[in-house]
């Protein structure tokens, strides 16, 4: 699956919350200054390309949907991010994360909650 420029995602997360949107309903997302309807309309258009959405017709009116789901594409970029910079290992991003500054204890606790979890589950 190809990776998404930053406009076509910003596009793609209005899509993947909304489910359907015409482009004039996308605009409302953006914050001011807004891009114009040509712009939106042109990336929106190449994503339909891309095989990411699709349209129905209203008319001269499109209204666009999503065709990729979130989740499958947040988890191959997660994918290509773990191969990327952390040789695969998730060790290595347990340990890249629990040194950021804004894991709390709470947050900490649910990680090692789950992890437990996991481990149970495997060892039956």
């Amino acid at each position: 699956m190809k990776e998404l420029t930053r406009a076509e995602e910003e596009i793609m997360q209005i899509l993947w919350k909304e489910g359907k949107a015409f482009v004039k309903d996308m605009l409302v997302h953006f914050p001011d200054p807004k891009p114009a309807y040509n712009t939106v309309s042109t990336i929106v258009r190449i994503l339909e390309k891309k095989g990411f959405v699709a349209h129905e017709e209203f008319g001269k009116s499109h209204r666009y949907y999503p065709l990729v789901k979130k989740e499958k594409y947040r988890d191959e970029r997660f994918s290509d991010l773990m191969k990327g910079y952390f040789n695969n290992s998730m060790k290595q991003v347990v340990s890249h994360f629990s040194k950021a500054d804004n894991l709390n204890i709470k947050e900490a606790d649910e990680i090692i909650n789950m992890l437990e979890e996991i481990k149970k589950n495997q060892q039956k």
